[in-house]
């Protein structure tokens, strides 16, 4: 099995606003960063290369951002130890804090991609339930045993 996760952020401004300049003309590196790393398998993307008209809540400050990795290992190398984790430092700059929970992280089978209603599903759960081995962060390393079990159980 692989890992996919889920993200959101909402922008304080339009994308082609002031504000969001820096945000927009990092994103294209950023991505390039992405599908250049360990454990990199997949992204969401529309016809710009990214994902900024793809919407899975409705709201249009919503931005998502959806990949599949090899681990949580590489995932985390990624977000964490790349020039990623360099903008995410400023991310205050561009969005909104979430009240709620903005990222969820599951498993999936090999050579499956999800879907966006699937991630908007995995986000609703982490909010009612909490991290499980359904749909957890970074905090918690569930593994396919956990879900397996967690399944079996309900």
């Amino acid at each position: 099995m692989k890992i996919a996760q889920v993200n959101i952020a909402k922008m304080k401004a339009p994308m082609d606003s002031p504000i969001m300049v820096d945000f927009v003309n990092n994103l294209d590196h950023i991505n390039d960063i992405a599908e250049k790393s360990p454990g990199f398998v997949w992204r969401l993307k529309d016809e710009t290369n990214n994902a900024r008209s793809i919407k899975i809540f409705d709201d249009e400050f919503l931005l998502v951002n959806m990949s599949v990795w090899d681990n949580m290992d590489h995932l985390f190398e990624y977000v964490y130890n790349s020039m990623h984790g360099e903008i995410l430092k400023r991310k205050k700059e561009w969005f909104h804090k979430m009240g709620e929970m903005h990222m969820a992280i599951w498993y999936i089978e090999n050579h499956k991609y999800p879907l966006e209603s699937e991630a908007r599903e995995r986000l609703e759960y982490i909010r009612k339930y909490g991290e499980t081995p359904y749909s957890f962060t970074f905090k918690n390393k569930y593994t396919t045993a956990d879900l397996k079990n967690y399944i079996s159980l309900k």
